[in-house]
């Protein structure tokens, strides 16, 4: 009953906040980079963090009712490939069990550039979390400032944007 409530809460949450246009699937599907990473608690997404996912492709099922997320996480130096799928709530909010719970929501899409807004509950507290991810290896600066304000729109400050594409050097 104690994780019960706090998922309800992330839940509500997230459906509570404005609900951005439907996104289009074929912005979501294929194969993306890393570029940046940032939270409220930073440790989650610093180098060798639980929550500092290296994505390599994402895949929108059946309409996106479901996500199908290929990245991978370093634990301990080594590059561990993660296949994990997130199903779609009301909202299009989705769940996705992976150190801890975590609602997802794809706040922002182009045909470049994704950025994807994570609150993980880790059982204690939840954190806040922005991934930047590209198709390609770099944002222009239009999209690192479109990046930015999307953080500070969350309360996640700027200062803690990590790079993951510099220290990225697991498989393609």
């Amino acid at each position: 009953m104690k994780i019960v409530l706090p998922i309800l809460v992330l839940v509500l949450v997230c459906a509570a906040q404005e609900t951005p246009a439907e996104i289009d699937p074929s912005k979501v599907t294929g194969d993306w980079r890393t570029i940046y990473l940032a939270a409220d608690n930073k440790e989650k997404i610093a180098e060798g963090g639980p929550l500092r996912c290296l994505y390599r492709q994402i895949e929108c099922i059946n309409g996106c009712e479901y996500l199908s997320l290929t990245f991978y996480v370093k634990l301990d130096g080594t590059c561990q490939l993660f296949h994990e799928e997130a199903k779609r709530q009301k909202g299009d909010v989705y769940i996705i069990e992976f150190a801890g719970t975590n609602v997802l929501r794809l706040i922002h899409a182009s045909d470049h550039m994704l950025v994807i807004y994570i609150e993980n509950y880790d059982g204690e507290k939840i954190t806040r979390i922005t991934k930047g991810v590209a198709k390609g290896d770099s944002y222009t600066q239009e999209e690192f400032q479109k990046y930015q304000e999307l953080n500070s729109e969350r309360g996640i400050p700027n200062e803690n944007i990590e790079n993951g594409i510099e220290t990225d050097n697991c498989p393609a």
